[in-house]
């Protein structure tokens, strides 16, 4: 395979470079073409011979054991000490090698070993990060890229740095947002279990020696702690465990997850939050590209692999189609209706301006703020409603304890 120099002109007019490899010049142009690059210029250029001693990889045993453990938070841990170091001056050789030996995460380490080695041999550093894809996914790696072809590598990871910071920030808001009121259902859930399980048998002993009459809810409070401590509670649990299998094999499909995703965003108040932290997303992230140069097409391409959501990621990937037909950007995704209009107007604003980057970014600044205050007001909604919940749950256990005592207070009258 060989390695040529391209040389293209972005969007904004400005001259990049960059470096792809491809068995011929029409193969690399054709690749070019699906990201979106229209090449200038396409000059070979000789690769250097790695022995195969210094290619070597991890086995696939120990890749598979550490697999699936760098989060965000690691990438931009990562790219905002590189952006240090190379601002300093640090030859980037350098640079690896001390984040290496300050990295704990064994598959990140391993894969700034490789990196080394092939920066070493003369490879770009977004090439041998595309050959780490369990620890770089393609948006740091067109940005690195990006920067490499600009002589702007540190500014580029600052801003790589700090849009995997806003992102993991918004992730965690959801996450917060979701999270609080499931861990409360679980809670009040097993306390029901427990009490109905192991305390209402408890008092049933002592009302039937007292001779004391059940009220109904009483009765019936028992008649459901002897289904739970029978048999059917196996087959209740077994049940459950079914249908979780069943519904994640039918989310893992693309028909599945469509639908779902689609009941998601028309979820009351949830589904408002999802829409704004996509969009939030989409405009942090498509800004961040644009600003480093990364074609329009190849970065739409880029929004729609990170985002979660995939009836927003097939409008994105529609819009990007539209796009590359002649549309404007605006005017496509206006079509979609994922979106909130608002949003799209700034954008159609940007595209006229000339400035889409900075209204893109002036746009995820309102719809980050706006997911902030919704978490809080869905908060602040959410805790007396599962209090209620805690104490409808936990007083309907007592009740049918105590009920049964003001029968027997009559009869020892």
């Amino acid at each position: 395979m060989t390695a040529f120099l391209v040389s293209y002109t972005t969007n904004s007019g400005r001259r990049r470079e960059m470096t792809v490899k491809a068995d011929s010049p029409a193969i690399a142009r054709r690749e070019l073409r699906k990201r979106g690059i229209l090449a200038d210029t396409l000059i070979r250029k000789e690769s250097p011979v790695t022995p195969p001693s210094q290619t070597k990889r991890p086995g696939f045993d120990l890749k598979q054991l550490l697999e699936g453990g760098i989060t965000i938070r690691d990438k931009a841990l990562f790219a905002n000490k590189l952006s240090a170091l190379v601002d300093a001056g640090v030859p980037i050789l350098r640079s690896l090698d001390l984040m290496r030996s300050q990295q704990r995460t064994a598959l990140f380490r391993q894969a700034l070993t490789g990196m080394t080695q092939d920066v070493n041999q003369g490879d770009s550093l977004a090439n041998s990060m595309r050959r780490w894809p369990k620890v770089f996914d393609n948006l740091s790696i067109a940005m690195v890229e990006a920067g490499e072809a600009g002589g702007v590598l540190d500014e580029t990871l600052k801003r790589l740095a700090k849009l995997l910071e806003d992102n993991a920030k918004l992730q965690n808001q959801i996450k917060g947002a979701m999270g609080y009121p499931v861990a409360v259902l679980v809670i009040a859930i097993a306390v029901f279990l427990g009490m109905t399980i192991f305390l209402i048998p408890t008092f049933a002993s002592i009302f039937e020696q007292l001779g004391a009459e059940l009220p109904l809810f009483t009765q019936m409070m028992l008649d459901l702690s002897k289904l739970l401590r029978s048999s059917f509670s196996i087959l209740l649990v077994g049940a459950l465990l079914v249908g979780a299998f069943l519904f994640s094999r039918y989310y893992a499909t693309p028909a599945g997850r469509r639908s779902v995703d689609a009941l998601l965003l028309k979820l009351p108040l949830f589904g408002d939050l999802l829409q704004k932290t996509a969009t939030a997303q989409f405009c942090r992230t498509l800004s961040s590209l644009s600003r480093a140069g990364v074609p329009i097409l190849m970065s739409l391409e880029i929004v729609r692999e990170t985002t979660a959501n995939t009836i927003i990621g097939d409008a994105i990937s529609a819009s990007r189609n539209e796009v590359s037909e002649g549309l404007p950007l605006s005017a496509a995704l206006r079509l979609k209706n994922v979106f909130p209009d608002m949003s799209i107007s700034m954008l159609a604003i940007g595209e006229e301006t000339g400035e889409m980057d900075a209204m893109l970014s002036k746009v995820a600044d309102f719809y980050e703020d706006e997911v902030a205050t919704a978490v809080k007001a869905m908060t602040a909604m959410l805790e007396p409603a599962m209090i209620v919940l805690v104490g409808i749950i936990v007083g309907s256990v007592l009740l049918a304890m105590y009920l049964p005592m003001f029968t027997v207070f009559e009869n020892i009258r």
